[in-house]
């Protein structure tokens, strides 16, 4: 058993790892032995692993529970559709400020998959609100963009301004850099997506798959004056 170590600088540990496997597939090894990487890159493939399955898994619990919710599956759907905008920003912001993906960073699209979809519950319900009592489709979804677009806003604004100082570096601390890039990156470019397409496909559903809802004069009198 032969150990090498190394240390890496000035460089992501991925690249120099992939680096490594290609040198290395081009040496003709004697019977019997075996190179394999350990360390931080055995490490690292582990976490992001574990990541990937906790994406996996909150994506699928939170269609899950917004399915119960609504008592739909076109709905969640729907506002799912917020999270590969999300994932965009994220590679859009990745590439622009030359950053890796690294831990931190997948860290971060699964705090900005939380945010985004929060955005589309926020126009999906009050859309839905607006049809039990009464209001067209097209009129339920301009009046649904109009009036969610402040608060979605406010959201955005205040998340990326919050994230702002961390992201470039401001007060020492860089290791939670690529995290507040990602959510950054994702949020912004998710926001003004979900603004347009979430709308669109939620025109289209509904056109294609009409739901009847049966609606009390009670909870009429009720969403009525929520509006």
């Amino acid at each position: 058993l032969v150990d090498v170590t190394a240390n890496v600088e000035g460089r992501d540990l991925g690249s120099v790892a992939d680096e490594i496997n290609q040198k290395l597939a081009s040496i003709e090894k004697p019977a019997g032995f075996e190179i394999t990487q350990s360390g931080n890159v055995e490490q690292q493939s582990k976490t992001f692993s574990s990541l990937l399955l906790t994406l996996i898994l909150a994506i699928i619990l939170v269609y899950m529970i917004m399915a119960s919710q609504f008592q739909s599956l076109v709905d969640p759907f729907v506002i799912m559709f917020t999270v590969p905008l999300g994932i965009v920003g994220v590679v859009w912001m990745l590439f622009l400020t030359n950053t890796t993906l690294s831990v931190t960073s997948f860290e971060g699209i699964i705090v900005m998959i939380g945010i985004v979809v929060s955005n589309g519950i926020l126009l999906v319900d009050y859309m839905n609100r607006l049809r039990k009592t009464g209001v067209d489709l097209h009129d339920a979804v301009k009046r649904g963009g109009k009036t969610r677009l402040r608060p979605i806003l406010m959201t955005t604004l205040a998340t990326v301004l919050g994230l702002l100082p961390m992201a470039i570096g401001i007060g020492g601390e860089s290791s939670q850099a690529p995290l507040a890039i990602a959510v950054i990156g994702g949020l912004s470019v998710s926001t003004v997506l979900t603004l347009l397409f979430v709308p669109i496909l939620y025109t289209v559903f509904e056109e294609r798959f009409k739901r009847k809802e049966m609606v009390s004069e009670e909870e009429l009198k009720h969403l009525n004056e929520e509006l």
